[in-house]
């Protein structure tokens, strides 16, 4: 089978090509990939080419597909997998497979498999590792977006607490809790958001913050405080752009401080903010990601001696997180759309990729047997003054509150130009 495929040469160095895949055989299987969500790692892969620790020394001469966010359906299954998959099935991914401690990964270094592909085959070591997922849910889009979310699943499941006179763990967030959501008003603090809403284990009170109004209104709109209520959560929306921003966080716990806490932002008072508004066996999250590798911050070590207080870092999430994510995406518990801000076709993957730091918002979402290019969702209405594509996408997104959806989706597979 042919497929068309976004391929790493090295650095910076994407190329858009065709070719034929192998067979599937018995130990393989081939899919059609539909969706993709480009992510900073394809960034900096492309960046670091051959140096990048999972891209293969010889890309130059033998190119892997990049792409790790992906969702897409079977259309041939080998003999070895028939009894777990079959044809017409829709999945996801996780692509961390860890298989035999390597560090490969589909969507750095495999020649077969990566996100950015209309067709691939799926190689024998990403099902024995049990890693390519089942997905019930109405939209592919949501399969592409379980391993960010797993990300913040995953963030949650990392917490723990320590009862008084143990020694022991116990993992998750406080149940019942006090959360505060730090510089969380952008796409995926909404997603934090929404599963702490909407997720098995809730706290009772979550406080979101930002310094932009805009943004904070914007995730109220989404996120809403009658929802929470409905779940049984308080949410308040607050702007700490004010030199008293710690009391005021803290006088939302009539004094207490929080029980767990997430820092979204890798800015030091953001940090500083966090450690100081935890309560007694507070646990602080630091789940941004640092690009400078001698980022630090204050910690009250008094805290830690006296309170309790501790501190954990996830990257990324497990196996489990993603099939969390799949689970409660087909139930319609989860609604990653809000992370969504760019859409486009799979001939604008290579400048995405190359230029993702530079585009503002969030998640970029490619359809992979498309040819259109990367449009902001804000930009759709002035778009469909001259496609009526973008206008019907448009008029789409408003029905939804602004967000990428179901709907949008089909109108996309449907309508956009097929990629040649």
């Amino acid at each position: 089978m042919k497929t068309t495929a976004l391929r790493i040469y090295g650095k910076e160095d994407l190329r858009l090509e065709s070719f034929e895949l192998p067979p599937c055989g018995d130990d393989g299987i081939i899919a059609e990939v539909i969706s993709d969500s480009i992510c900073m790692s394809s960034f900096k892969a492309a960046e670091q080419g051959a140096a990048h620790k999972r891209v293969p020394n010889d890309c130059a001469t033998n190119p892997t597909i990049i792409g790790h966010e992906f969702s897409g359906r079977i259309l041939e299954v080998g003999a070895k997998w028939a009894d777990q998959f079959k044809p017409g099935d829709r999945f996801g991914i996780q692509p961390a497979l860890m298989y035999h401690g390597s560090l490969d990964a589909p969507g750095y270094s495999f020649p077969t498999i990566g996100g950015d592909a209309t067709y691939i085959r799926i190689p024998s070591c990403v099902m024995e590792s049990n890693c390519l997922l089942n997905y019930k849910g109405d939209a592919f889009y949501k399969a592409s977006l379980s391993e960010p979310m797993s990300c913040l699943i995953g963030a949650c499941h990392a917490h723990y607490h320590i009862p008084p006179a143990t020694y022991n763990h116990v993992m998750g967030i406080k149940e019942g809790g006090k959360v505060a959501c730090l510089a969380s008003a952008g796409p995926m603090g909404n997603g934090l958001i929404d599963y702490l809403i909407h997720g098995p284990r809730k706290p009772g009170l979550i406080v979101v913050t930002d310094i932009d109004d805009a943004r904070l209104a914007r995730a109220e709109s989404i996120l809403t405080i009658e929802d929470a209520k409905a779940n049984g959560i308080k949410l308040v929306y607050l702007n700490t752009k004010c030199p008293d921003a710690v009391e005021k966080l803290m006088a939302l716990t009539d004094g207490t401080g929080y029980d767990d806490v997430f820092v979204l932002a890798p800015v030091a008072p953001v940090v500083e903010q966090g450690d100081a508004i935890l309560g007694r066996d507070g646990c602080l999250d630091f789940f941004a990601g640092p690009l400078d590798p001698k980022f630090s911050a204050k910690f009250n070590f008094y805290n830690v001696h006296y309170a309790g207080t501790h501190i954990v870092g996830t990257s990324g999430g497990t196996t489990a997180d993603i099939k969390e994510a799949l689970d409660l995406m087909g139930k319609g518990l989860l609604n990653p759309s809000m992370m969504i801000t760019h859409v486009g076709g799979l001939t604008a993957a290579r400048e995405t990729t190359l230029n993702l730091p530079k585009i503002p918002g969030g998640k970029k979402l490619i359809y992979t047997h498309k040819d259109f290019p990367l449009a902001a969702i804000a930009d759709f209405a002035e778009l469909g003054k001259t496609n009526p594509v973008f206008a019907e996408l448009d008029a789409a997104c408003k029905r939804n509150n602004g967000l990428w959806n179901t709907e949008a989706e089909k109108i996309v597979l449907e309508k956009m130009p097929e990629v040649k």
